[in-house]
């Protein structure tokens, strides 16, 4: 179990440290993301990047449990 903490830990920081070049990549403005601004209003639920993100987490994730 602690090994796992560890393991997530380092791999959120090395998200965070890499941010500025995967937010490049186009994810968070994908059709089929839906965006709603109005006046002081602002709503946004990215649709279609959650579920390309859990599809690709998931086959991670199935090829490393083989």
């Amino acid at each position: 179990m602690s090994r796992w903490l560890i393991i997530s830990g380092l791999l959120l920081v090395v998200l965070g440290l890499a941010w500025p070049w995967l937010s490049k990549l186009g994810l968070g403005n994908l059709p089929g993301d839906i965006r709603v601004e109005r006046g002081g209003f602002r709503f946004y639920f990215p649709v279609t990047t959650a579920i390309i993100v859990s599809v690709v987490i998931s086959l991670i994730l199935w090829i490393f449990r083989r």
